[in-house]
């Protein structure tokens, strides 16, 4: 399989619509199984899914003799609502499921609520209707409800998932839409699979859980224990003009310049041989990266690299700004060079780069 093979076409825009348009919020990801295993159960040595739900895909190797056992992470879940009290006439109280949600862009967004999809908004007072002294202040979760109007009274019960109603779009070079965090990084590992090197044992694990705490990864490392292992994400692009109007200096990552390698961020140190391994393998191959810069947040390496005696790890993700709300956007580009950028590595994997020293 060439780099040249290896492209964001009509079919992977396709697949990745109807990823990012499928409800899966944490704890209820079965509608994005269902998918992965129509895309990989003829591809795959084997596929399971475990006792957390993870979908866990083996692709052996077909050359070597002790090829390396590779770990490939992305997880299937999304951030989103669920029911915790029906108080009549179609209008539920709710909480958020998972973390970093900012509670102020809620107001007005349409939403989607249970396994039949119903549609409805999270509604708040009009601002026509609102205290002068209630402008200045942040509405909070509490006095928030999700509306399904009266025709939607008793339709759904507490427990119930629901998530935002934003659908999948390409606008030119761009793309946006619900829950691309990480069903850009489903969507890869999906891809990569499906063109996967010969040389190496593929340990795909398509998680759950991730935005609750990584529940997934830690279960689905400790049954691969492979010999290394790269979680791929989506994480934030802040690249937007400053307000002030002098130049923004403190980002995270930026749309457009390929993608990100995790040196740190809250839940993991990356392996420093894996770093430069991918470094190395980007300039060689003439693909553009950026470090993601060390701070807040985290990948499901947080969990794995943690797993049996200790798994090297790292992260790559894709940038998109505007995580964990209604859209997303990306660009086409930085999934491209995501895609190449990990075929090659996965292609010129050798033992010898764990061998070396950490320092």
């Amino acid at each position: 399989m060439t780099q040249k093979t290896l492209t964001i076409g009509s079919e992977q825009l396709s697949l990745l619509e109807k990823l990012s348009n499928a409800v899966g919020v944490s704890g209820d990801e079965g509608e994005i199984r269902k998918i992965i295993f129509a895309e990989l159960e003829s591809v795959a040595d084997e596929i399971k899914v475990d006792a957390l739900g993870n979908v866990l895909v083996t692709l052996l190797a077909r050359t070597g003799k002790q090829p390396m056992r590779v770990m490939l992470d992305a997880h299937m879940d999304e951030v989103g609502f669920m029911i915790v009290a029906d108080e009549g006439e179609g209008l539920y109280s709710f909480v958020t499921v998972g973390g970093g949600i900012d509670e102020r862009q809620l107001p007005g967004k349409p939403v989607v609520v249970g396994r039949e999809h119903l549609p409805g908004v999270i509604g708040a007072k009009p601002i026509h209707l609102t205290e002068h002294d209630e402008l200045n202040s942040n509405i909070p979760l509490s006095g928030l409800r999700i509306d399904l109007g009266p025709g939607g009274a008793g339709k759904v019960k507490v427990g119930d998932y629901a998530t935002f109603a934003a659908e999948f779009m390409q606008i030119g070079p761009s793309l946006r839409g619900k829950a691309l965090d990480d069903r850009l990084g489903v969507a890869t590992l999906i891809e990569l699979v499906k063109h996967a090197p010969e040389n190496v044992t593929l340990l795909v694990s398509f998680t759950v859980q991730e935005e609750i705490g990584g529940r997934g990864a830690k279960v689905a490392a400790f049954t691969f224990n492979p010999d290394l292992a790269i979680a791929v994400d989506s994480t934030p692009a802040f690249d937007l003009p400053r307000e002030d109007g002098e130049e923004n200096t403190v980002y995270n990552c930026c749309l457009g310049k390929g993608p990100a390698i995790y040196i740190s961020d809250i839940g993991t140190i990356s392996d420093p041989r894996l770093i430069r391994f991918l470094v190395q393998t980007a300039e060689s191959h003439k693909i553009p990266y950026q470090f993601r810069q060390p701070g807040s947040g985290g990948t499901n390496a947080g969990s794995i690299h943690k797993s049996q005696a200790g798994i090297p790890s790292v992260s790559v993700s894709i940038p998109g700004r505007y995580a964990h709300t209604a859209s997303l956007m990306s660009v086409t580009s930085d999934w491209q060079n995501t895609l190449l950028l990990l075929h090659a590595v996965l292609e010129n994997l050798t033992p010898s780069i764990l061998a070396s020293d950490r320092d």
